[in-house]
């Protein structure tokens, strides 16, 4: 039996921009269409009344996923992206808005109760605070974690290490501790010639062998007769007898 369904296949962008940008007025800095998607850029003290409107008015009933984005370079360095879904309409919208360390994100808590973890998620990860969360703690770190990973200027070996201590018989956390000083690599392909010798390149510039020498005949082998009969036995001498103690007789 054939089901039909309200919402289409496939959802078009047409009109969305203009519609949803005379919707949301002075909240909206910015709309484009971005690889097929209509991304819209929302003040950050409106982002939680701009979804709220976008929820209630404009169908976008599910937030789907939410993410951070560093750009250190940026007087607001991060960026806090909501994905939402319209079942109804069968499309997808991202909306962000950007923050600073110091700038806290109204929460949107109020509006999807899945947003509590997906803000643990970009705190811990990021550092963006999020006002009115009632829960705002790690996450995805362990307790008394440093840093946030995912900013672009957190060290790549990060600050601590873990390990199993056998003289604690626990866990315990060190500085990290590098084995060894990073070293220069030289990623240039062999192909494309470089400065330096690489292993077996000595035997190119070895002389030409002027005679070359086979044994296509036995007696270039060096042995005589007695040496190959002895080669050719199939079977090894048998093993000294041993007395009843096991010692050899």
């Amino acid at each position: 039996m054939t089901v039909l369904h309200s919402a289409p296949k496939y959802a078009s962008n047409d009109g969305v921009v203009e519609t949803l940008s005379a919707a949301l007025g002075s909240m909206l800095i910015s709309a484009t269409e971005q690889h097929g998607e209509v991304v819209l850029t929302v003040a950050r003290p409106e982002i939680a009344n701009a979804l709220k409107l976008l929820r209630d008015e404009h169908e976008y009933q599910q937030m789907m996923e939410m993410a951070g984005v560093d750009y250190p370079s940026r007087v607001e360095r991060f960026e806090v992206v909501y994905m939402l879904l319209s079942v109804t309409k069968n499309h997808r919208l991202l909306v962000k808005c950007t923050a600073s360390e110091s700038t806290p994100v109204p929460t949107v808590t109020t509006l999807w109760p899945n947003a509590g973890w997906l803000e643990r998620e970009v705190f811990d990860m990021y550092g963006v605070i999020f006002a009115g969360n009632k829960d705002l703690r790690r996450i995805l770190t362990d307790y008394g974690f440093e840093g946030h990973p995912f900013r672009k200027d957190f060290p790549l070996t990060g600050y601590v290490e873990l390990r199993y201590s056998e003289e604690d018989k626990r866990v315990v956390y060190e500085p990290v501790k590098l084995a060894q000083d990073f070293r220069s690599f030289d990623y240039m392909s062999p192909w494309e010639g470089s400065d330096y010798i690489l292993p077996g390149d000595e035997k190119a510039d070895a002389p030409p062998v002027a005679e070359k020498k086979t044994t296509d005949s036995p007696k270039d082998t060096g042995a005589d007769k007695d040496t190959d009969a002895k080669a050719a036995e199939k079977e090894a001498p048998p093993a000294p007898a041993k007395d009843e103690k096991g010692d050899k007789a």
